[in-house]
């Protein structure tokens, strides 16, 4: 089965420029330069033609917003539909298939031996999956270069995208075999790369993206840190206070203590004074009596007594 040109061991990347990853994916898939934006929008142009033939006019008010909305093949931003990869791809004799076809129901299980190169869809995004010399790669034009895929890691990258809502295409026939390689690439923002190269690219921006993403995480961290101390220091504060407000109250009983045991020492000293003055009338009234109780002398007259008189 053919793998592809070899290009002399070169990989054809193209990054991505505005809303033109429907073009990248296609020369991706070619392995070279061979369109460009307006090479595609000529054949939207063609197939939009078509379809209103195919209508019956242009102005049947029957056919909705079709014809009002002007093209369903190119939008204004540059992005294109499958209707026009597929016609590119027709000119090089090559046929887009989708991967759900149950003609390709072995394609499922076994695709890095069965295809060589896969287009996957969703929303406003065309990527291309490639296998080159033998090697499998991601050609997505958000990438900085191509990325190497393992045999095993595809057949469940494939899987990753379908359960994500992709759609994915395989692509059938003979490839290009080789591409002339200009000293600029007719697109302005294709690259020529070695394998090692686009690994040494790839590896480098993983790198700052893991760099950036611990960078931003410890960033984080650092706010969440100082939240925590934040927390820790108000959670003392408030702890200080609370031990005041109870050291306080606490002399306030203390204090009210000592004034219910100052007055309790009073009236007890009162008592014990009033006994002592009590029991010092007693003592009083007791050295007294003999005295104030004691019967007057009675003089007793003789009868004998001359100065008795009778």
């Amino acid at each position: 089965m053919e793998e592809g040109p070899s290009n002399g061991g070169l990989l054809y990347h193209e990054v991505q420029e505005g809303k033109l990853c429907a073009v990248h994916c296609v020369n991706t898939v070619l392995q070279g330069p061979y369109f460009s934006e307006l090479d595609l929008a000529a054949l939207a142009s063609d197939l939009d033609k078509q379809e209103r033939q195919v209508l019956g006019g242009e102005l049947q008010p029957e056919h909705g917003d079709f014809l009002v909305d002007g093209s369903h093949n190119v939008s204004l931003e540059g992005n294109f539909s499958i209707q026009v990869l597929q016609k590119a791809l027709e000119v090089w004799d090559l046929e887009v298939v989708p991967l759900d076809a149950p003609a390709l129901e072995e394609s499922k299980y076994n695709p890095e031996e069965l295809e060589n190169a896969f287009i996957c869809h969703q929303e406003d995004h065309w990527f291309c999956i490639r296998k080159v010399n033998g090697e499998w790669y991601n050609f997505n034009s958000l990438y900085p270069a191509p990325e190497h895929l393992s045999k095993f890691y595809l057949c469940a990258y494939l899987d990753s995208l379908k359960a994500s809502g992709w759609t994915i295409f395989t692509v059938k026939g003979n490839f290009p075999k080789e591409c002339n390689i200009p000293s600029e690439s007719a697109s302005g923002f294709g690259q020529w790369l070695m394998p090692d190269d686009a690994k040494k690219i790839t590896e480098s921006c993983n790198k700052q993206q893991v760099t950036r993403a611990t960078d931003i995480e410890r960033q984080e961290m650092d706010m969440l840190y100082a939240t925590r101390e934040d927390e820790d220091l108000n959670a003392a504060i408030l702890a200080s206070l609370l031990d005041a407000s109870n050291s306080t109250s606490g002399y306030g009983t203390h204090i009210s203590g000592i004034g219910e045991s100052s007055s309790t020492l009073g009236n007890e000293a009162h008592i014990s004074e009033a006994i002592e003055d009590s029991n010092k009338d007693e003592k009083d009234n007791t050295e007294q009596e003999p005295a104030s109780t004691s019967s007057p002398s009675v003089s007793v007259k003789n009868e004998d007594d001359p100065n008795i008189h009778g």
